[in-house]
């Protein structure tokens, strides 16, 4: 039988798969660009340009978030009760106490982020701070910690780095279309490469949505594991849910939040849509699954009462 530990390791094996998938697709639009300009530079800039932008996101993935939110950091005294919400659920979830972080923005929302749990922050926006009771603040918190948990900290941002990379790597192929490819001075091939030249622009063009469309996925299956960790953690999954409605009852968007970073959030940072009249390809293109769908997922047949 399936438990929330399995599915976590269940997860992490897909991540792996989710980051080779993205990397083939790197490799694939360098290639063409390298073959249809024939300079073979292009392709082992592609391959080094991904090594490094790994590498970094890796140690610095952290920093930059915070800094594209204008997360400012704090300490214990100066919000004791937010401190102690955090240190009393890190203590229980067995996780070191986070780094925690305070965003001026009135849009009640929150993340984490890190490249591991023993270098993980917490950031919660100050509408949060200001809408939700301490059992809902709670049930938040302790969502964010079980992507500590779940160390989905680290794949998130992997996958957005990836996803930022094809996206790169094929804007780069298309702007320099009109340049020209390689030639055959005795006209033979050409119709090899007309061919490579149409699978070339077509996954060009493909990629970059490819590349959206998985990290939308991966986004939408933690946050169900998320919730389902958090309620988990809190033991009173009613405390969660009722966050999740009034968090979805709240109209504004967030002024700091991206098209980048949007998945990294607890809701949907562009506001939460009207959840009753979803079409399938707007669900496909949602960086968080229907506030309905996860409130019914935590509280079964309650059904959100």
């Amino acid at each position: 039988m399936a438990t929330l530990y399995t599915e976590a390791d269940k997860n992490a094996h897909k991540t792996w798969l989710f980051m080779g998938v993205f990397l083939a697709l790197i490799i694939a639009v360098g290639w063409f660009a390298s073959y249809y300009f024939g300079s073979p530079a292009i392709l082992y800039a592609a391959v080094v340009i991904s090594v490094l932008a790994n590498i970094g996101s890796y140690w610095y993935s952290d920093k930059i978030v915070l800094a594209l939110t204008h997360a400012r950091a704090i300490e214990k005294a100066d919000n004791p009760v937010l401190y102690n919400i955090v240190e009393n659920l890190a203590i229980t979830a067995g996780l070191p106490m986070p780094r925690l972080y305070i965003i001026e923005d009135p849009a009640p929302n929150a993340f984490a982020t890190g490249r591991d749990k023993e270098h993980a922050a917490v950031a919660v926006t100050r509408g949060l701070l200001s809408l939700l009771d301490r059992t809902e603040l709670e049930g938040v918190l302790a969502h964010e910690l079980s992507h500590v948990g779940n160390r989905d900290i680290l794949i998130s941002t992997i996958v957005v780095v990836l996803a930022g990379l094809v996206t790169i790597l094929s804007d780069f192929f298309l702007r320099f279309n009109r340049f020209g490819g390689r030639r055959d001075s005795n006209g033979k091939g050409n119709q090899l490469q007309l061919v490579l030249l149409v699978v070339g622009v077509v996954l060009a063009i493909l990629s970059p949505i490819i590349a959206t469309l998985i990290r939308f996925a991966i986004s939408r299956k933690r946050e169900f594991l998320a919730d389902a960790s958090g309620a988990l953690l809190t033991r009173y999954p009613e405390g969660l849910a009722r966050a999740l409605t009034k968090i979805s009852q709240y109209g504004g968007k967030m002024q700091t939040a991206s098209n980048a970073t949007a998945h990294l959030f607890f809701a949907n940072p562009f506001g939460p849509g009207k959840d009753g009249q979803i079409s399938f390809l707007q669900k496909i293109f949602m960086t968080h699954p229907p506030v309905q769908e996860r409130i019914q997922a935590l509280l079964g047949g309650k059904r959100g009462e």
